[in-house]
């Protein structure tokens, strides 16, 4: 980031004049090609990219904060570009990607369905950030946005390399769409990974874990894959049922009451 001082006649500290840090804003504008690519792969009919597109947009939207935080070059623009970037990759994307591979033979009911995801998408994004600092890290509200866009993609993906188009797909995937952009704007508490710190040691059988994972996702990485995010997508609900069952808070609104800016919101 470019930060030089520049002369007060004064007599006041210099001001500095601010950049924009170059390193995770970076990462942010390659995941935001990954959503444009997607859209574009899609209007050429090349699904098999499109989908490709938005999961390599996953990967490094989990990597651009993680990223500004190593460094510590956090900051609000950074935040806001973040936000758009997740708007056009994880909605925009994988709506028109949906709607160009099989909604669009469903008439109305294709593109209501696309624009139902795509509205859920932003609406999602904008509750994220303006509840960032009330809610529990542990858990997000609502289903995340790439874990969403992961569905609908995953779905086209694992059905475009069956090579299996129609035979009521189209109402699968009418059905999926509205249940990923639905679950978005629920409450149903999502477990966030956030509590993992990769500083931590870990038990060896835990790295011997993940090499077994790694081969699991190779064997099919289409059927795993999609297999993965559908048990993310249920597990908020089940969450939800056993709290509920259990008679446990369901909000995922932070039980603490210590920041002055939290009190009155647990009543």
């Amino acid at each position: 980031m470019l930060d030089t001082a520049e002369p007060n006649h004064a007599g006041e500290p210099p001001r500095r004049r601010k950049g924009i840090y170059l390193l995770p804003n970076l990462v942010t504008l390659a995941a935001l090609f990954g959503g444009f690519y997607a859209i574009v792969m899609a209007m050429n009919g090349r699904y098999d990219l499109a989908t490709s597109g938005i999961f390599a947009a996953m990967v490094l939207d989990s990597l651009d904060g993680r990223i500004a935080r190593l460094t510590h070059t956090q900051s609000a623009f950074g935040e806001q570009m973040d936000s758009l970037s997740d708007m056009v990759s994880f909605g925009a994307a994988p709506a028109l990607v949906a709607y160009e591979w099989a909604l669009r033979d469903l008439g109305r009911w294709g593109w209501i369905a696309a624009f139902v995801y795509c509205a859920c998408a932003a609406l999602r994004l904008a509750r994220f950030n303006v509840n960032t600092h009330v809610v529990d890290k542990r858990y997000f509200q609502g289903l995340p946005s790439p874990a969403a866009a992961a569905l609908v993609a995953g779905f086209i993906w694992l059905a475009t390399d069956a090579g299996r188009t129609g035979d009521g797909l189209q109402w699968a995937l009418f059905a999926l769409t509205l249940y990923a952009g639905l679950t978005m704007v629920t409450n149903v508490p999502f477990y966030s990974f956030k509590d993992l710190s990769l500083k931590r040691s870990v038990p060896f059988a835990a790295l011997v874990a993940i090499a077994l994972g790694i081969a699991v996702i190779n064997i099919h990485p289409p059927t795993v894959l999609f297999a993965l995010f559908v048990l993310y997508g249920l597990s908020g609900y089940v969450m939800y049922g056993v709290r509920k069952a259990k008679g446990k808070p369901v909000s995922v609104l932070s039980t603490s009451t210590d920041e002055p800016d939290e009190r009155g919101l647990h009543e």
